[in-house]
């Protein structure tokens, strides 16, 4: 690598480094002003607010990843523009490609630690700033164990008032079985209001429970005081799991819930939009860059300040044309997979095609 290399990189990452604690900071001070009354009303210790912003940072750097290294791109390029430091290494034969490549390696970096960063840390850091704001702001209170709702196969619909996890048992239980033919016929149902787990036969037990079974217009009744139920998909640990949102799932957790929402006969498609997303806007920054920068490093009529806002306008398409997208996406217009990269295919096409036109 060569020094003037190491020089751009340099600038370019402390740059980066700075953008992002600057747009945090910002975030964080607006956030703080709002919540204020909240934290003094319900007497939140003053470390427990230093917690929950601790917490509430990865989300704020991983949406501002972008524009941070957006800006580092355009300042250190402006910068060696206005500084005809670029003059100097076009006329030493410099390309805008090669101009480029350091930034690009340095930004390609940043993106492969983002898909770690947003698909491990920040859910981690969501799911202590959630209980954090239930256990002491009281907002969006909601017993991750209790009316827990979801199908368990495709014909298959589970209810549960409320699971304890310690005892693995459940109350007020209902399980609703419907025609494999016709999913608005059901076929039998069971109430119970007790379903406990048996670890070594590793099945459900009903107990004092009722049995019914509909056949056209007529129904069968059968009471009992306990009911093994071996055809049950779903085991004690996974309970609580199902009712925990998708920012607060990893993208092991999201792997996860795909393959169970395929096996059960749910549309994984919400999800599945939800796990490329994850990895797609970490490769953000990476086209966001190569579509910025040769607007920078290339002056023209106006300046940097009207190439600046040009590229930031740029970003915020960007983003608009991603969440877009994913809207067509989740009403099936659009296959996951697509959704989640459509707008990066879209702005690279733009990118090279900008790239191309240039001329020195």
């Amino acid at each position: 690598m060569k020094i003037l290399d190491k020089y751009l990189i340099k600038q370019f990452i402390q740059t980066v480094i700075f953008g992002l604690f600057a747009f945090t900071l910002l975030f964080v001070v607006i956030n703080a002003m709002e919540n204020l009354d909240d934290f003094i009303d319900q007497n939140v210790p003053t470390l427990k607010v230093i917690h929950f912003y601790l917490v509430f940072s990865p989300e704020i750097i991983k949406l501002m990843t972008p524009v941070a290294v957006l800006f580092a791109a355009l300042f250190t390029a402006g910068k060696a523009a206005s500084n005809s430091e670029l003059t100097a290494m076009r006329s030493s034969g410099m390309s805008i490609f090669r101009f480029m490549l350091p930034f690009l390696i340095a930004t390609f970096v940043v993106s492969l630690f983002s898909v770690y960063f947003g698909g491990y840390l920040v859910p981690m850091a969501n799911k202590t700033k959630t209980q954090i704001e239930q256990l002491y702001l009281k907002k969006g209170f909601n017993y991750s164990e209790s009316n827990i709702y979801f199908q368990d196969s495709r014909t298959r619909i589970i209810s549960i008032g409320f699971f304890n996890s310690s005892t693995n048992t459940a109350s007020r239980v209902s399980i609703q079985t419907f025609n494999n033919n016709d999913l608005t016929q059901m076929i039998s149902r069971i109430d119970a209001p007790k379903l406990s787990y048996d670890s070594l036969s590793n099945i459900w037990i009903a107990s004092n429970g009722v049995e019914r079974f509909f056949s056209n217009a007529n129904q069968q009744v059968k009471y009992f005081d306990t009911l093994k139920i071996n055809y049950l998909n779903f085991r004690p640990e996974e309970l609580a799991k199902k009712q925990i949102k998708p920012e607060e799932m990893n993208l092991a957790e999201l792997n996860e819930l795909i393959k169970t929402q395929e096996r059960t006969g749910n549309d994984p498609t919400s999800t599945l939009i939800e796990y490329h997303s994850r990895i797609a806007f970490a490769f953000t920054s990476l086209i966001i860059v190569l579509f910025g920068l040769p607007i920078s490093a290339n002056r023209r009529k106006g300046g940097l300040a009207v190439q600046v806002g040009i590229s930031i306008l740029a970003t915020f398409i960007y983003l608009v044309f991603m969440k877009v997208s994913q809207a067509f996406g989740k009403n099936g217009a659009l296959e996951p997979l697509l959704t989640a990269w459509f707008a990066n295919l879209f702005f690279l096409a733009a990118a090279i095609i900008s790239i191309i036109k240039l001329r020195y």
